[in-house]
């Protein structure tokens, strides 16, 4: 540590405490220490809502070396409570970059640590499970800290959604700037429940051939019918999803009247909905390299998630009409499900991840063949 350095402190509920050197804005932050797998796209993950009330660790161990920039944004801010890395680059180098990681997260509030054993903290997590953890920068009562920590509430419970959702409704017409071909004709129309969604999910259902109107996360099922959409995506988001409970009644209430769509959290909430139950993950998914099997036809791809809930196989075993299609190979955990019977499928991991893998990228093509197919025989 140089010594024009200021001392920072993770420290988790169980008792550890990591020392390390203070990098963003200066202050604190409090939330569940989770560790995320990927090699880039450091700045989508910052700027994802799923991770609202966490402390992200990158076990990547250089991170901030193309800097950031708006293109890469995946919402309107930062909602994550802190960031974890084993070094971070002062000098970006990329033509793409505007500011700094240092600079970026100072301008948000974010406080971050670096110089810790990052491998020791990922260890740690995988034996013993994500837990809180506080992050403070400057000198601090060891004791205390481990106090501040244990006292924070679980996750488990927890409606983030509300802190994340838009607050009113908005139409989104950006596609993606580098797609090869423009978006097919006729278009169809969606609307997006904002769990918490991600700018790419609604940049790639434009490029699909929807117009989108995204709507808050509390709006009725029947505010979202009055719309008169072709069908209804639900979206990504923080936190437990059997406790956004005015949501499951609600989606419950649009099953059979349209196609509907589900990506991570809006895949929880459909599950729910149809009669499932979800349950808390030892240390989540939480990277770009993840495996998921298609049970029709054995073809595994890879994928990037990020969750620390996953729907419950046995609860879904008892309605015949369900079929899971995707496990995680890591885990067996639910990774895709479908109605044989009405318009809807949901999957656990991101077809739309930025800046990578793209093994899903054909589901949104696939929810406007799903839509075509409704409409064909209406």
């Amino acid at each position: 540590m140089s010594p024009a350095s200021t001392s920072a402190y993770l420290v988790l509920s169980d008792g550890t405490v990591y020392r390390g050197e203070a990098f963003g804005a200066r202050g604190e932050g409090e939330g569940e220490v989770v560790f995320h797998t990927a090699m880039t796209g450091y700045q989508e993950i910052l700027t994802d809502p799923s991770y609202a009330g966490q402390i992200v660790c990158m076990t990547y161990p250089e991170i901030g070396n193309v800097g950031t920039n708006p293109q890469d944004e995946e919402s309107c801010g930062i909602f994550l409570r802190g960031f974890v890395v084993r070094e971070h680059v002062d000098f970006p180098s990329s033509w793409r970059s505007r500011e700094s990681l240092q600079a970026y997260l100072e301008r948000h509030h974010i406080p971050g640590i670096s110089e810790i054993d990052t491998r020791a903290l990922v260890r740690r997590i995988r034996t013993q499970g994500a837990m809180n953890g506080v992050l403070v920068h400057g000198e601090a009562s060891q004791e205390e800290l481990v106090a501040r920590a244990r006292a924070l509430p679980s996750m488990a419970g927890r409606n983030l959604v509300d802190e994340v959702t838009c607050r009113e409704p908005y139409r989104w017409d950006q596609g993606r700037d580098w797609a090869p071909d423009p978006a097919p004709m006729p278009r169809y129309h969606v609307v997006a429940y904002d769990f918490g969604v991600k700018r790419n999910i609604l940049r790639n259902l434009v490029n699909a051939g929807f117009e989108v109107t995204v709507v808050p996360a509390h709006t009725s099922a029947e505010e979202v019918l009055a719309l008169q959409p072709d069908g209804i995506f639900l979206s990504n988001g923080p936190g437990d999803p059997a406790a956004v409970e005015y949501a499951i009644p609600n989606v419950r209430k649009l099953v059979g009247k349209r196609p509907l769509f589900g990506i991570c959290l809006g895949h929880q909430i459909l599950g729910l909905a149809l009669g499932g139950r979800t349950k808390k993950l030892r240390f989540g998914h939480h990277g770009a390299n993840q495996p998921a099997q298609d049970q029709a036809t054995g073809r595994v791809l890879i994928v990037s998630e990020n969750h620390g809930f996953a729907l419950d196989a046995d609860s879904l075993a008892s309605n015949s009409e369900l079929e899971i299609t995707h496990i995680n190979l890591n885990d067996r955990t639910v990774e895709g499900l479908r109605h044989r019977r009405l318009p809807l499928f949901s999957v656990q991991y991101h077809p739309e991840a930025s800046p990578g893998p793209h093994d899903a990228a054909h589901l949104f093509s696939r929810f406007r063949k799903l839509i075509e197919g409704q409409r064909a025989q209406a």
